[in-house]
């Protein structure tokens, strides 16, 4: 262990997060008659993606979709703050998130983009069944024009305070518990 690392006493030498492709999660869910993929532009840091997947595991999100760049590795800070929802949820690298996005419309996917300034609340989602995908982008510049371009549409969590926003791996929480509780 390097010196000033943090632990309970144990060490462990696991094995690699596996390795899936966008067509492995297409076809894992192939039989489901809605299911729900998250897909991460940019967001780079490990604690918030690994809060992003222990949500989806908790939530039931059937995947996550991430680029090849400008992702964190499946390991360390990041698996530790999945707290095991590496092990339950299938994450997917992709070269580029705009041509993901066209795989899955033509596979009969909904894409919404998870968007401050979005046309509707999310809430409004959840009673729409069918195959969806949420697209969250990374906290400040949020998803990147081309990406925002490819969604089907624009939704955004209800703000009550004087805040816009709330972090990324927190919005991802709250709107999938919209559109699970719904």
């Amino acid at each position: 262990m390097p010196q000033g690392a943090v632990h309970q006493g144990v060490a462990a030498a696991p094995s690699a997060a596996l390795e899936y492709d966008l067509q492995d999660l297409i076809i894992a869910t192939d039989n489901k008659s809605a299911p729900l993929f998250l897909m991460l532009d940019q967001v780079t840091d490990p604690h918030n993606v690994g809060a992003i997947i222990r949500s989806a595991c908790a939530f039931g999100a059937d995947g996550i979709i991430m680029q090849k760049k400008h992702a964190p590795e499946l390991s360390g800070v990041l698996a530790k703050t999945a707290c095991g929802g590496l092990e339950h949820v299938k994450v997917a690298s992709v070269v580029n998130l705009s041509r993901a996005i066209e795989e899955l419309q033509q596979a009969g996917y909904f894409v919404y983009g998870l968007d401050e300034r979005g046309e509707s609340d999310i809430g409004t989602l959840a009673k729409k069944p069918g195959k969806t995908v949420l697209v969250l982008g990374a906290e400040g510049p949020g998803m990147r024009p081309l990406v925002k371009d490819h969604c089907d549409a624009l939704v955004r969590l209800p703000m009550f305070g004087p805040m816009p926003s709330i972090n990324v791996s927190n919005a991802a929480a709250v709107a999938l518990y919209a559109l699970k509780a719904g």
